[in-house]
């Protein structure tokens, strides 16, 4: 492949994630317009988020499998024009129930971002395709905050439906860039004139143990109420873990399974991801305590009260941050390694979180942190698919990148709904919004969770080394 064609394949894969990152994001901020202008709870609103989040985590490793040999280019178009039916959906002025099925099509976006690194790793230059599938998971993380203010302003000025018609274009517009740049996958092995071409095995079982087991998790994290009573909080986790283990053992047993098992018991990818469950769970928690922070009301006497539109403005320099972080990434790990690069990058979480609890009536403290923050988890999210992929076969790219997906994905809702529970626990009877010491004493939950995910991620390369 020439040089101006690599160059104009990694941009497209990189688009194609990003425009996925802010479509799998409308439902954060519109959320409140939803519940009042649809006239339903709050909590039941809160699915438009939620839902993405399960059907891309359950998509994730069936597209994989789908889109391995040379049925990848066809799976790739195929879950973009399903994004794109869903993203008219939610554009409609439909019930509520349609717009939460059209949230649930434009989730399986989400599943695609493995394979766009796939094909990064099979068609572009080794010299290039690390630097490209590192922009791609961060324009997967941080481009989350690009779409925040243009979707707060659009819901402003014209109304939800026109808010989320801007998901529908750019689900038009990822399609269209698919459809012109994604080259053509080789052909299958010949196989006998007379015996018919092997099928596309999927494991449906696996697929609804998976689908079951994570859905009792989002359940949990993603729904305070089931921890009303505390007996049915608990029998949902319970469930979601039998669920999950009988997954485990499916998925050893089958034949075609949506992700081998065995490779994810490698030491250095099986580290490797926990380091990004916990990390997420870190990240996560300071991101949702600095995004509710600068929105906190003028009566509660801290904080900036800003407006939506201004709070997504706020969310401009992480965003920049973490685009940054991709870039440098890759060259940083060539001069040292990528545990190196981790543990660079957690440590800018952590002092993004010293900043925000030593300074918190700053603004310029506040968005200093913010900034940080995004450097942070652009440089995570950079160096994390070198870290997995290490002594993984090329075939096997799809399925270890999508269960890192998952495991960040986990991580990314317990460290929302621990946040959560710390914020409710410091906030008085009756109050609207917590006492600002909460707001402190949370942020230092994240000091010791990367310390520990940069323990977890340097003891791979120990035992490699002894």
């Amino acid at each position: 492949m020439s040089a101006r064609r690599s160059t104009r394949l990694s941009h497209a894969l990189v688009s194609i994630a990003l425009c996925g990152a802010v479509i799998g994001s409308l439902g954060a901020p519109l959320i409140t317009p939803v519940a009042t202008g649809m006239h339903v709870p709050l909590d039941v609103a809160q699915w438009t988020l939620t839902v993405t989040l399960f059907t891309g985590a359950i998509a994730g490793p069936v597209l994989g499998r789908l889109g391995s040999g040379s049925h990848r280019r066809a799976t790739i178009l195929a879950t973009l024009a399903l994004v794109t039916l869903g993203g008219a959906l939610t554009a409609a002025p439909l019930p509520f129930a349609a717009l939460l099925v059209g949230r649930g099509l434009q989730g399986l976006g989400l599943g695609v971002v493995a394979l766009l690194m796939s094909v990064a790793r099979d068609q572009l230059p080794a010299e290039r395709s690390a630097s490209a599938i590192a922009m791609i998971s961060v324009a997967s993380t941080v481009g989350v905050g690009v779409g925040y203010p243009l979707i707060g302003l659009l819901d402003q000025l014209a109304g939800l439906r026109v808010a989320y018609g801007f998901g529908f274009l750019l689900s038009l517009g990822a399609l269209a860039i698919a459809w012109l740049t994604l080259p053509r996958d080789a052909p299958a092995p010949p196989v006998q004139v007379d015996a018919p071409a092997p099928p596309v095995q999927v494991d449906a079982v696996g697929a609804l143990l998976l689908g079951a087991g994570t859905l009792g998790l989002l359940l949990a994290i993603a729904e305070p109420t089931v921890w009303k009573a505390p007996l049915v909080g608990g029998a949902i986790i319970v469930a979601a873990a039998i669920a999950l283990g009988f997954w485990v053992a499916v998925e050893l047993k089958a034949a075609a399974p949506l992700v081998d098992l065995r490779l994810l018991a490698q030491s250095a990818v099986l580290r490797a991801n926990t380091g990004m469950l916990v990390a997420g769970v870190g990240m996560y928690l300071l991101f949702s305590l600095l995004t509710r922070y600068v929105q906190t009301p003028a009566t509660a006497g801290y904080g900036f009260a800003l407006p939506g539109v201004a709070a997504g403005a706020a969310l401009i320099p992480f965003s920049v941050l973490g685009f940054i972080a991709g870039r440098v990434a890759p060259a940083a790990i060539a001069r040292s390694s990528g545990r190196t690069v981790y543990a660079a990058a957690a440590i800018s979480v952590m002092i993004a979180a010293a900043l925000f609890a030593a300074a918190p009536d700053s603004p310029v403290a506040v968005l200093g942190a913010m900034a940080v923050l995004g450097f942070g988890v652009g440089g995570v999210s950079a160096v994390m698919p070198r870290l997995v992929l290490a002594g993984v076969p090329h075939t096997e790219t799809a399925s270890v990148l999508l269960i890192n997906q998952i495991i960040r994905s986990i991580g990314f809702g317990i460290g929302s709904a621990l946040a959560g529970m710390l914020l409710a626990g410091a906030t008085r009877p009756g109050a609207l919004s917590p006492q600002e010491h909460g707001y402190l004493a949370a942020a230092q939950w994240v000091l010791p969770l990367l310390a520990l995910s940069i323990v977890v991620v340097a003891l791979s390369r120990r035992r490699r080394t002894r």
